[in-house]
């Protein structure tokens, strides 16, 4: 009964493996080649001048934030050439546990842009649902300040997708999917800087 039902679990996986990576691949050939070069050319133009790439995200999106602004700021790196100063707002636990528990979870974000963006900087906002309350209010702060909105979307976009300058949305409603097409985009990007500027 056992080997059974072990079967029935290693076929039920391989059916929704095969199901997922389709998914996977069908979402990066639909890829917005268009939206992506215009953001790539947004984080080169801050790289040049010296502007701050801002990225924040809640859950499995923040750490996709964590991990974008270490591949912008290091992988993509090469000695000799200005650096893309890429900053992830989700990393200072204190400070988010501080104005959670004394304001709002919902300032989270916008609370430290609020002391650290500044026009001509760029603010990417990475939100599965882009409804999330925290990074709405984020980027209406990022838009009231003169920086340069970046969305990475899924689901229907959401509000977030009209608020953003540029935003890349995935159009798929399993965030795993979603999850993985992000990290995929924060790869391309910080491995074609690393290439172009080698």
């Amino acid at each position: 009964m056992a080997a059974h039902a072990a079967d029935s679990v290693k076929e039920k996986l391989k059916s929704y493996t095969k199901s997922y990576v389709e998914q996977i691949t069908s979402h990066l050939k639909g890829l917005d080649l268009e939206i992506l070069g215009r953001i790539a050319e947004v984080l080169e133009g801050a790289r040049k001048e010296g502007r701050q790439v801002l990225i924040i995200g809640n859950g499995g999106s923040a750490a996709t934030a964590s991990h974008m602004a270490n591949d912008l700021a290091k992988t993509a790196a090469v000695k000799g050439q200005k650096r893309i100063k890429a900053i992830a707002l989700t990393d200072n636990v204190p400070i988010i546990t501080a104005i959670g528990n004394d304001m709002s979870y919902d300032d989270v974000f916008s609370e430290q842009l609020d002391f650290m963006v500044s026009a001509g900087d760029v603010v990417i906002l990475i939100s599965g649902s882009g409804n999330s309350p925290n990074v709405v209010k984020a980027a209406q702060l990022a838009r009231q300040r003169g920086a340069v909105t970046i969305g990475l979307l899924g689901f229907s976009g959401g509000k977030l997708k009209s608020m953003v300058d540029y935003p890349l949305h995935i159009a798929s409603d399993h965030y795993g999917v979603v999850e993985d097409i992000h990290l995929s985009i924060n790869h391309i990007l910080a491995w074609f800087f690393k290439q172009n500027l080698s």
